[in-house]
């Protein structure tokens, strides 16, 4: 089961972080590969790793996900390359972190289009393929901040974001369910990566944890990918619109 030999995954935000851990993933179980960021550079270094876990083919495309043409550009390029989109993960995104009697205008609008629009826009592009061939599965990252407020940090843009991300998700699923096309979501809690990882160390997070994650610790690198590949999965053909949270159950309580 879940073997994705055969199927093209385009993986947003694949330079870095959760990204290109949930790229690797598909690329052990067989996929061929279409990486965005808008670092091409990374993206260049990180494809023979891919190649060399599985993946039968990978393409690297420089795309600012905020940007209409980037995003068309890509559908373009890789509908030219493969013949088909299978797989798309938005994972791409970035946040300026303020509370709601302190952000900006221009704080609020950057961070809703990279965390919100993005999606809305990638998934236009890439579901305009996926339904030529009655067939795909849309995953997207979000958050279990967009589940639920928080006191630790204020990011009232990121919640809002994330928040509408889940809702949207809901709407896809119910829009294209027709055409054979899935689109479900994943709502991370704390994960480790090169960005958290010095913040999830220190003692204030540990002891936070302690109280605040039933697990009692952060996500470990690769602690995302069964859910990524599951949804991602011919197996996966009756679950559309769901929301889940791989949180260590802080969502939970």
């Amino acid at each position: 089961m879940f073997n994705l030999k055969g199927k093209v995954a385009v993986v947003t935000g694949a330079s870095s972080g959760l990204g290109q851990q949930m790229a690797m993933a598909f690329a052990k179980q067989g996929a061929s590969l279409v990486i965005l960021a808008r670092r091409l550079e990374r993206l260049e270094e990180f494809k023979p790793k891919l190649e060399k876990a599985g993946a039968k083919k990978v393409l690297a495309i420089k795309c600012d996900v905020t940007s209409t043409d980037d995003i068309n550009n890509a559908a373009e390029k890789a509908e030219e390359e493969f013949g088909r989109v299978d797989i798309l993960l938005n994972c791409a995104g970035s946040s300026k972190d303020k509370g709601v009697l302190e952000m900006t205008d221009e704080e609020w609008d950057f961070t809703i289009a990279t965390d919100e629009t993005s999606v809305f826009k990638m998934t236009r592009a890439f579901a305009n393929i996926m339904k030529k061939n009655n067939y795909g599965r849309i995953i997207n990252i979000a958050s279990m901040y967009g589940l639920v407020g928080n006191t630790e940090i204020h990011t009232v843009a990121y919640h809002a974001s994330k928040g509408a991300v889940v809702n949207f998700t809901r709407a896809v699923a119910a829009e294209l369910a027709t055409f054979g096309i899935t689109c479900n979501a994943i709502c991370p809690g704390y994960f480790e990566t090169e960005l958290t990882k010095a913040v999830l160390d220190t003692p204030k997070f540990q002891e936070f944890a302690k109280t605040h994650v039933p697990m009692q610790r952060y996500g470990k690198p690769g602690e995302l990918d069964a859910a990524a590949v599951f949804l991602a999965s011919s197996e996966a053909s009756y679950v559309t619109g769901l929301i889940m949270p791989v949180d260590g159950g802080y969502t939970a309580i």
